[in-house]
C-alpha cells in the first residue's frame, strides 16, 4: 500500500511541476513531505513567514525570490523549518514560562530556546534543549504538559520567522522568582516585563 501511495504522490508532483513551469528548479531537493505549496494573497513575504513560522530568508532561498516581493496569485514553496511537534512543545514552554508577560516577552522566551539550538554549548534540537536537565522549571513541575495558548503559538512562529533578530540571549529569568546567583551573574542584555534576558 505504501508503495502505491508513493508512486501516486510522485506522479502528482510530476504533473504539478508540469503545470507550474519553473517551480521544479526551485524545489531545492525538498521532498513532498517537507514542503507546502502556498498561493499568495495580497500579503508581504514577512506576513507569510509569520503565518507559517518559517524564516523569510528560507522562503526566499527555496523559491529564488528577488526583491523580497510576492505577487498575488503566485505559488510558492513553504518549507518546513521546524516540525509541528517541536513548535507545539516550544509553545507549551512559552505558555508556562511567560504566563502574564507581554507578547514581546513571549517571543523573546521562544527566541532563547532557538538561540540555544544554534549554540554549541547546548543540544541541537528544541526537544533536547527544553528537556536538558534542570534548565526549565515547567519541565520539572509538569506545566510543560499543559496545552499551549494561542498567543504563545503566534509568538513561536514570530521567533522562528525573525530567525535571530529578536535577541541574542541564551538565558532568561524573573529576578523576583529566582535567587540563583549563577543566573544573576549573567550579563543582562534586555528587560521585557518581569524577565531579564542574558548571555
Amino acid at each position: 500500500m505504501k508503495r502505491i501511495v508513493s508512486v501516486f504522490m510522485t506522479a502528482f508532483v510530476f504533473v504539478f511541476m508540469l503545470v507550474q513551469p519553473g517551480l521544479l528548479g526551485r524545489v531545492d531537493a525538498q521532498t513532498l513531505e517537507s514542503v507546502k505549496i502556498y498561493k499568495v494573497h495580497d500579503e508581504t513575504l514577512n506576513q507569510v513567514a509569520l503565518k507559517y513560522g518559517v524564516s523569510a530568508s528560507k522562503i526566499i532561498k527555496v523559491n529564488g525570490i528577488k526583491n523580497n516581493r510576492l505577487t498575488p496569485g503566485e505559488k510558492i514553496i513553504i518549507p518546513k523549518q521546524i516540525s509541528q511537534k517541536e513548535k507545539d512543545l516550544l509553545a507549551r514552554l512559552v505558555t508556562a514560562e511567560a504566563k502574564g508577560e507581554p507578547y514581546k516577552g513571549k517571543v523573546a522566551v521562544a527566541a532563547v530556546v532557538l538561540n540555544r539550538v544554534k549554540n554549541d554549548q547546548f543540544p541541537d534540537s528544541i526537544h533536547q534543549v527544553i528537556y536538558q536537565k534542570r534548565q526549565f522549571q515547567p519541565v520539572d513541575n509538569g506545566m510543560i504538559n499543559k496545552p499551549a495558548v494561542k498567543e504563545a503559538k503566534k509568538a513561536v512562529n514570530e521567533a522562528i520567522a525573525k530567525n535571530g533578530q529578536i535577541t541574542d540571549a541564551l538565558y532568561f529569568y524573573n529576578p523576583d522568582k529566582t535567587d540563583s546567583k549563577w543566573l544573576r551573574s549573567k550579563k543582562t542584555i534586555k528587560k521585557i516585563g518581569h524577565h531579564r534576558f542574558a548571555i
